[in-house]
């Protein structure tokens, strides 16, 4: 073989592999176009549900002055019953003298004497009226400040399943199932809670709570709230914004409106709301006036720690909060646990009753929802 022969064979393999190495190169850069028109595609799927598991630092405790009482309003007086005025006794015929000081009937046009104001002051002293009475002061209208201010990120919109777990007082133990709701567009808002108990293949509710209202500087502002239970009437609790007080259908008492004021189905997103407006909040204990069926009380949380829980969707890190009881106002205790990897979504809810009595619900599903 000659010198040109063999450096003519190596140049043609060597074209050949220049070659392979140029359609390789153009195969990659087409793959890479293709890929990158696809990212720059806008999404159409919906919103993902963030499952980090956090560990975030615990803020540093920072003690509380006590919780500030809230009394019912004064109520309104109420309309005086008017009593009949009594026939006139016939008094016996009168002497002279007597007619003679007996003031004759109002001529048309004349003046009322003294002695006619002072018998209609008479009158309305027998109903317990005084005659310049003033009526009683209205309440302060708009929401009056209660305490700390705090800043409030809502999460978003999502469905919850949840497992119920109870054990009564004499260790009979329920189980059950329940369906919690959170939706906002950023202006109003909807929450519910159904929670009940399966019976082959159906479910009774054995409580159904409802709130409605708006979003506001503060967070949550529930303008109604409603609740039913099993074998009783449904019961509803106003937020009257404009006049600053919150009523019961149930009763006729009265309450001041505070700002940041809640009702129960809405407190767990009002938490997990100022969990995302800044952790740093739970360093303190976190005041919120709630309105339930005949009260408005306030309710302090305090942050317990980091803990994690065991659910169907697996082991959750979160942050445990508690409102213990307070003697006078409320016996039970009230746990909520906040996961900050899932939008501070409240995960698992505790109520320990005075006697004892244990009801759970802990997430097995979420469902994020459009706005």
């Amino acid at each position: 073989m000659t010198i040109a022969s063999f450096l003519s064979r190596h140049r043609r393999v060597g074209v050949l592999c220049v070659a392979t190495l140029a359609l390789h190169f153009a195969a990659i850069d087409w793959v890479t176009g293709r890929l990158s028109a696809q990212t720059d595609r806008p999404s159409a799927s919906k919103p993902s549900l963030m499952t980090a598991q956090l560990k975030l630092s615990l803020p540093k405790r920072v003690e509380s002055a006590p919780v500030e009482e809230i009394k019912p309003l004064a109520e309104a007086p109420r309309k005086p019953r008017l009593k009949p005025r009594p026939k006139p006794i016939p008094a016996p015929e009168a002497s002279p003298s007597v007619a003679a000081i007996t003031p004759a009937p109002l001529a048309e046009g004349e003046m009322a004497t003294s002695a006619d104001v002072l018998a209609t002051a008479g009158d309305l002293a027998d109903v317990g009226v005084a005659p310049d009475a003033k009526p009683a002061a209205a309440p302060d209208a708009a929401p009056r400040q209660g305490g700390r201010r705090y800043k409030v990120n809502l999460p978003p919109s999502a469905t919850f399943d949840m497992t119920v777990d109870r054990v009564d007082a004499d260790g009979t133990k329920w189980t059950g199932a329940a369906t919690m709701t959170w939706h906002t567009d950023g202006n109003r808002y909807q929450a519910s809670v159904e929670a009940g108990i399966s019976l082959l293949v159906t479910r009774v509710n054995l409580l159904v709570l409802r709130s409605e209202g708006t979003i506001d500087d503060s967070g949550i502002a529930p303008e109604k709230a409603t609740e039913k239970r099993t074998r009783r009437a449904e019961t509803a609790t106003h937020f009257n914004r404009d006049a600053g007080t919150i009523t019961f259908s149930a009763t006729d008492r009265s309450y001041p409106l505070l700002a940041g004021a809640q009702d129960k189905t809405t407190v767990p997103f009002q938490l997990g709301g100022i969990g995302r407006g800044d952790v740093n909040q739970f360093g303190g204990d976190i005041d919120i006036q709630v309105g339930e069926d005949k009260e408005a009380t306030m309710f302090r949380f305090q942050l317990v720690g980091e803990e994690e829980i065991d659910t169907r969707m697996g082991k959750l890190v979160t942050w445990h909060l508690s409102r213990p009881p307070k003697p006078g106002s409320y016996s039970s205790r009230l746990d909520i646990w906040l996961a900050p990897g899932m939008n501070w979504y409240p995960v698992q809810i505790r109520n320990t009753e005075a006697s004892g009595a244990l009801t759970t619900q802990t997430v097995s599903d979420i469902k994020m929802t459009d706005k």
